[in-house]
């Protein structure tokens, strides 16, 4: 997945925004204002910050040791790092981008999952 793409999806879904609220290089994907997703687009290898559910991110990090790693500069039980370089098939990095979304979403008040279509 190139840099493109990944702002491209992560831009796809629902109500998403990109934000710069740390530097001009970070882009911060946030659905409502809550944050999915944090990448540096420039860097190499590209790496991508998302959420995830805890028991998910030990499985992740198990089954793709060094290209899923606990959140750089994130809560390492709730977070993990993707390297987006290719070596990572990107259906699963679509998936990964997907459930990160869907997890800050169910966290929101329901009146604002309603008004996303997300129950």
């Amino acid at each position: 997945m190139t840099p493109k793409q990944l702002r491209a999806f992560c831009l796809s879904l629902n109500a998403t925004v990109e934000d710069f609220p740390f530097a001009p290089e970070i882009s911060v994907f946030k659905v409502l204002g809550k944050l999915f997703a944090l990448t540096h687009l420039d860097a190499r290898p590209l790496t991508v910050n998302l959420k995830c559910d805890p028991d998910d991110a030990v499985r992740l990090r198990g089954e793709y040791p060094g290209l899923i790693i606990p959140g750089y500069h994130m809560n390492k039980r709730h977070w993990n790092t993707v390297t987006v370089d290719g070596e990572l098939p990107d259906r699963l990095v679509r998936e990964l981008i997907e459930d990160s979304y869907d997890l800050v979403v169910a966290g929101l008040p329901k009146a604002e999952r309603l008004r996303l279509d997300r129950p």
